[in-house]
């Protein structure tokens, strides 16, 4: 009974959290068009996965509603991830101010100039970058949830930041059901790289090499089950990206394992480098060495960090 209490206690903090957050965007009242020159231009309905929308919220409280009554701890434990990655996607969507860490520190610090209000989409260049591009979006409607996927900006900026430095090996930790590995590969295919991946729960693992197979992309990857603090320890440099997206505490012993394989001129990217998942040890690291130059970009709010390792 007193666990049914904290869970019920900590759902309404969510709740609570993420409706203040809309009636912040929306100063607590409909808005149904925007000014453009003479007339108004409705605007277009909010899309949650873009980080928009409240509706799927309350379609989440009916499932939670429905697991509570059957007394299902581990879907209400997943309902409750969900509605964090709302709290923080409606921040990401909202304007606020941005905010970037300090050398060696895990709590944030003004600064920066925001979030765009501009946006962008992915034109597909060819045929086959459009198949790609479709069984993202599929994964991206039908499987993100209990996946822990990038958001869809994100992983754009994986593709980009992979093809700008021309990357011929990508070292993932963290393969899920391979939606971040996917954007790796619009990036290899052109560049002739491959992507090494690593995932520790067989099942995810599974549904991973059956994605990259639809998207085409399975030649170029090669995928380790396993833990990857053990399995990483077999990889040959050099790399060109590493991406860490797996345990946060893990990033430190990942970046002291990895970061001599990383080639000079190479990146290492990190995800969910926000304050309230961050580890302090690992933002020390990469913010007090000389030999890295480190940026922080609050995608989404989940934010990213990007570490060059210096020539």
């Amino acid at each position: 009974m007193v666990n049914r209490i904290i869970l019920a206690l900590v759902l309404t903090g969510s709740l609570v959290g993420t409706l203040g957050l809309v009636a912040e965007e929306t100063g607590g009242r409909p808005q149904a068009a925007t000014r453009a020159g003479a007339g108004t231009v409705p605007q277009r309905p909010r899309d949650f996965r873009r980080g928009e929308g409240p509706l799927p919220l309350f379609q989440t409280l009916d499932e939670f509603k429905k697991a509570y009554e059957e007394d299902d701890k581990e879907k209400m434990g997943q309902l409750l991830k969900d509605m964090n990655q709302m709290r923080q996607r409606l921040q990401g969507g909202m304007g606020m101010p941005g905010r970037r860490m300090g050398p060696g520190q895990g709590r944030p610090m003004r600064g920066g100039a925001g979030t765009s209000s501009f946006e962008s989409s992915t034109m597909p260049k060819t045929e086959a970058e459009k198949k790609i591009l479709s069984v993202l979006e599929d994964m991206d409607k039908n499987q993100r949830r209990g996946m822990m996927n990038v958001p869809v900006e994100d992983g754009r900026l994986l593709r980009l930041l992979t093809e700008a430095v021309g990357a011929k090996h990508v070292v993932e930790i963290g393969t899920s059901n391979g939606y971040s590995g996917i954007w790796f590969c619009l990036a290899l295919r052109t560049t002739g790289g491959k992507l090494t991946t690593h995932e520790i729960d067989a099942r995810r693992a599974s549904l991973a090499r059956e994605n990259f197979k639809r998207a085409g992309v399975d030649k170029i990857v090669t995928l380790v089950e396993g833990d990857a603090h053990k399995t990483v320890t077999k990889l040959k440099g050099p790399i060109d990206v590493l991406f860490l997206d797996a345990d946060k505490e893990g990033y430190i012993d990942y970046l002291n394992k990895l970061l001599p394989l990383v080639r000079p001129g190479g990146l290492v990217v990190a995800h969910n480098m926000n304050p309230r998942q961050a580890d302090p040890r690992y933002v020390k690291a990469i913010t007090t060495n000389p030999d890295l130059e480190t940026i922080f970009l609050h995608m989404q709010a989940a934010g990213v960090g990007v570490t060059l390792k210096k020539r």
